[in-house]
């Protein structure tokens, strides 16, 4: 008999319907699916939609009748954190939707809180279970190419319609609404939809952590910023430059990691990496036979392999937190003209409180 999972999803939206449960029904490792959303219309029609009677209104009623090893968290970007902290607080593995959540100080009390209770935290970035990314990374970290001098990451996208609340889609449940042009639910535009997924990658590739962050944004009359361009100082001295537009022609995301004795250029739409060593040039392109070009599976599979014991975490919440250090960081300093955020003062109301108690 196979080993099995039962594992909640909470949230059940555009993005749930349309990926997270048909990838957990197509596992033969998934015994059961439990629904929680807190729109009664909307939980019912993705319950029918998928034949899954087990459905809840209320996490907490849902926690306490339901007997789960997992949950998949694809709510608005503003309840990530007392979502998944509760999830965590219940003891069950959890896989969170991007962005990890708006705040620094949240994101680190979820990676010591799923530390504290031996849980595993994973965060849904499709990109960094691709070789290219893979390989890039064990690259870089093998230190063949020396330390990280310079980073330039891009994100070129159509996702105005997103951020205007009005896009129309084809889906087979629910389309994505309006929960994207509205700052109270989604907190930024460009930034927290999309420039978290290249950001992600950039710190999964290279490992690194954000110092001090310059950042201007433009919303072009949109309610959320639509157009970022950031500059960044890692730990350790490197330097980076990062931006993207939601109003693209096209798709891309681009990376290009150049340090001391060469460099890493991945362009993930094409699926293409380029690495350059001292030995030499090698080129990765396309996804092996039968492997999904955007692997949007990848992380709830993740999730059954982890809760079975027969994986690992993929993609972890440390780089989801370093990933909001560096938006939050980046939102502040649009704020105020573009100046300098240190990431530590991101932490300073904590750091005042410790030293008033000493």
């Amino acid at each position: 008999m196979n080993p099995s999972a039962r594992i909640a999803v909470v949230g059940t939206g555009w993005w749930a319907t349309a990926s997270h449960i048909p990838a957990l029904q197509a596992s033969e490792h998934v015994s059961g699916i439990v629904l929680c959303d807190s729109d009664p219309g909307k939980l019912r029609a993705a319950g029918e939609a998928f034949g899954l009677a087990r459905r809840y209104t209320d996490l907490q009623e849902m926690l306490e009748q339901e007997s789960l090893d997992g949950a998949v968290i694809a709510t608005n970007h503003a309840s990530h954190y007392a979502i998944s902290k509760t999830c965590l607080e219940h003891g069950l593995h959890v896989m969170l939707e991007k962005p990890m959540t708006l705040h620094a100080s949240h994101a680190r009390e979820l990676v010591l809180l799923a530390q504290q209770r031996q849980r595993e935290l994973i965060m849904g970035y499709p990109w960094h279970y691709t070789r290219e990314a893979i390989t890039a990374r064990a690259v870089i970290a093998s230190g063949k190419l020396g330390a990280v001098q310079y980073v330039n990451c891009s994100a070129v996208n159509s996702i105005i319609g997103f951020l205007r609340g009005d896009l129309k889609l084809d889906a087979a449940v629910h389309g994505p609404g309006s929960v994207y042009s509205q700052p109270s639910l989604s907190g930024g535009g460009e930034g927290h939809l999309q420039i978290t997924h290249s950001a992600g990658l950039m710190f999964f590739t290279t490992q690194l952590r954000p110092k001090r962050v310059h950042a201007l944004m433009h919303n072009h009359g949109l309610a959320l910023d639509l157009v970022d361009v950031m500059m960044l100082e890692f730990e350790g001295g490197g330097l980076g430059s990062v931006g993207g537009t939601g109003n693209g022609s096209s798709g891309r995301v681009d990376l290009q990691v150049h340090c001391e004795r060469g460099s890493v250029e991945l362009d993930m739409y094409a699926r293409r990496a380029l690495i350059v060593t001292p030995e030499g040039k090698r080129v990765l392109e396309s996804p092996n036979q039968g492997e999904q070009m955007y692997p949007r599976d990848a992380p709830v599979n993740n999730l059954i392999g982890v809760i079975l014991g027969l994986d690992t975490n993929h993609s972890s919440a440390e780089i989801g937190w370093r990933t909001v250090e560096f938006l939050e960081a980046a939102y502040r300093s649009a704020a105020q003209d573009g100046q300098g955020v240190l990431v530590k003062s991101l932490y300073a109301k904590e750091q005042d409180h410790e030293d008033q108690a000493h």
